[in-house]
């Protein structure tokens, strides 16, 4: 079912959270270059629930790398919340990606050997926030998720669900500008996802913006606009 885009805090200002013009980016294989992204243009505004989607090879994760500032376009400009990104050093990068996104990957990526709650610390600790300020602030976030009572649980002792709920805690822990989520369902199964999806739903409801790899049509309507990628190139962009 779609749904309806919510207005932004009043606190964040009115500009587009993804700014992206003309990216491209071309992978050298040795003495052949691949294309993945062929001029993609693409703005974000808060509140929004987008949805990405296209075919294996088709430019998305390519895409989601970029915008995520976890790689760099060949070509094109992109602004994050209104600071170009093309020029920043790697530092400055991290610094950006801590800043204002918060990531839910398919595959959880926690750290094996720590609790829930220190998982969810982890940004917190990067930004330098005292100890006891990013203790209360990563139980708060894990209690917005439904799991205080794992709090100390390591991932390993966590159904599939859980440890997903516990990436998602730690990519709202610090009230990031945009979530961005990459088949954050596909180790799940149909139930476990369904919750998952539905805590997407809330946070929407929320006002957070979310950028959503996805190969489901099912999900990709639940936000409120779905963008699909062919051939390193938007050929669809549909609001719902």
């Amino acid at each position: 079912m779609a749904r309806e885009a919510r207005c932004p805090s009043a606190a964040r200002p009115r500009v587009p959270v993804v700014d992206a013009d003309g990216i491209t980016k071309v992978y050298a294989m040795g003495e052949i270059k691949v294309n993945a992204l062929a001029g993609i243009s693409l703005r974000i505004m808060p509140g929004e629930y987008a949805t990405l989607m296209g075919a294996s090879g088709s430019g998305k994760s390519t895409a989601l790398s970029i915008l995520g500032c976890l790689d760099r376009p060949t070509s094109g400009s992109y602004s994050l919340m209104g600071k170009p990104v093309e020029g920043m050093d790697d530092r400055e990068l991290a610094g950006l990606r801590n800043k204002f996104l918060g990531f839910v990957f398919q595959t959880f990526n926690l750290l094996p050997r720590t609790s829930a709650v220190q998982n969810v610390e982890l940004p917190l600790v990067y930004a330098g926030v005292k100890r006891a300020d990013r203790r209360e602030a990563a139980m708060a976030m894990l209690e917005r998720v439904g799991l205080a009572s794992r709090a100390f649980h390591r991932p390993n002792q966590l159904s599939g669900g859980e440890r997903q709920r516990v990436a998602i805690a730690r990519a709202l822990v610090t009230d990031p500008a945009l979530i961005l989520a990459d088949e954050p369902t596909g180790n799940l199964d149909s139930r476990t996802g369904q919750s998952i999806l539905e805590l997407f739903d809330e946070l929407h409801d929320e006002g957070k913006t979310i950028l959503m790899v996805t190969h489901d049509d099912g999900i990709a309507r639940r936000g409120t606009r779905a963008i699909r990628i062919s051939d390193g190139r938007i050929e669809s962009d549909t609001s719902f």
